[in-house]
């Protein structure tokens, strides 16, 4: 298998799992490592939520071997806090800290951190040189296009982190005002890889193998990454490697779909307890049941998840109409 090396950190060449709050927790993650995620980056965490010790962002920063290799991944707007943070890091091994520079949520990009950061390429730059003095390992960040349309600033905004030595840029490419709307500009990523010598990592829009190896040919990045379309298909990474190796793809059985979607639910509850878990659990669920026929009505069932117990008796009725269905 081709690899990426970031620093000294190697990673197979086949597709990374996007940081996404509130999704891509540290259950989802083990199930996304299981298929074959080649890369994994941590929820947000907060630089100063982190320094003031808030006992909740500490949660989000458990790494275990399991997930390597595995970035920690900051957000804030403020030098001296994000190198604070940065060193703070440290104490849970990361193979490597990301800077986001992308977040579109207002609540985000509204305080001056995500994506707010790419209409000010000079504090972007005192960011990442505060964060690689602070620490002995690669620091990366993740970028979008550019703050609006009229803004496409990425190719230079990666330069610039480029020379504040940063080691690897990943860009979503869409800009801020687009959000999650119309399609990801494989330009954009393109002009980025063309732009630096460091490493790209190209993401938005794969839903699929074609959609990965697309944006591989198109774009020429060194590593792609999936968001909203693993979703559900954490098989995704699978399908994505067997593309890249020239191997056939399985796509799961119904039987594997539900025991994967149940174990999703036990990793979280083993991690975060029962009551929490299944609050997120009623989102999680929900991704596993899209096309399955009568998906609306099971959907509707996923609201009223309130224990692992729920999850499992849902698996099992959705086992039996699938299997009557198919007789």
């Amino acid at each position: 298998m081709d690899k990426l090396l970031i620093g000294n950190v190697a990673i197979e060449r086949t597709a990374a799992l996007a940081p996404m709050a509130s999704v891509a927790d540290r259950a989802y993650r083990y199930i996304c490592k299981e298929q074959g995620a080649a890369y994994m980056v941590s929820e947000m965490i907060s630089a100063k939520g982190l320094c003031y010790s808030d006992r909740k962002t500490e949660e989000l920063c458990t790494v275990t071997d399991t997930e390597r290799p595995y970035a920690l991944q900051l957000f804030g707007d403020e030098p001296e806090f994000m190198a604070r943070a940065a060193e703070k890091l440290m104490a849970y091994s990361p193979d490597i800290i990301d800077i986001n520079m992308g977040c579109p949520v207002p609540k985000i990009a509204g305080n001056g951190s995500g994506s707010a950061l790419m209409k000010d390429t000079e504090k972007a730059y005192s960011i990442a040189r505060a964060v690689v003095g602070a620490v002995d390992i690669p620091v990366t960040a993740k970028i979008r296009a550019g703050w609006d349309s009229t803004s496409i600033n990425a190719p230079e905004f990666a330069q610039a982190l480029e020379s504040a030595g940063i080691a690897a840029v990943t860009i979503h490419g869409r800009t801020k005002q687009q959000m999650y709307h119309d399609r990801a500009s494989l330009d954009v990523i393109a002009a980025v890889k063309r732009a630096v010598s460091i490493p790209v990592i190209g993401n938005g829009d794969i839903k699929n193998a074609a959609d990965a190896v697309s944006m591989y040919e198109k774009t020429g990045v060194d590593l792609v990454m999936i968001g909203r379309g693993s979703y559900g298909n954490p098989w995704i990474f699978r399908e994505i490697a067997c593309a890249l190796n020239g191997t056939a793809y399985t796509p799961p059985e119904m039987t594997e779909r539900m025991d994967v979607m149940v174990r999703q639910a036990g990793l979280a509850v083993s991690f975060k307890g029962e009551r929490m878990a299944m609050a997120e659990a009623r989102r999680h669920c929900s991704f596993y049941l899209r096309g399955i026929k009568g998906a609306a009505a099971y959907r509707e069932r996923c609201s009223h998840l309130n224990s692992l117990d729920d999850v499992k008796r849902l698996a099992e009725e959705v086992l039996r109409g699938y299997e009557k269905e198919n007789i």
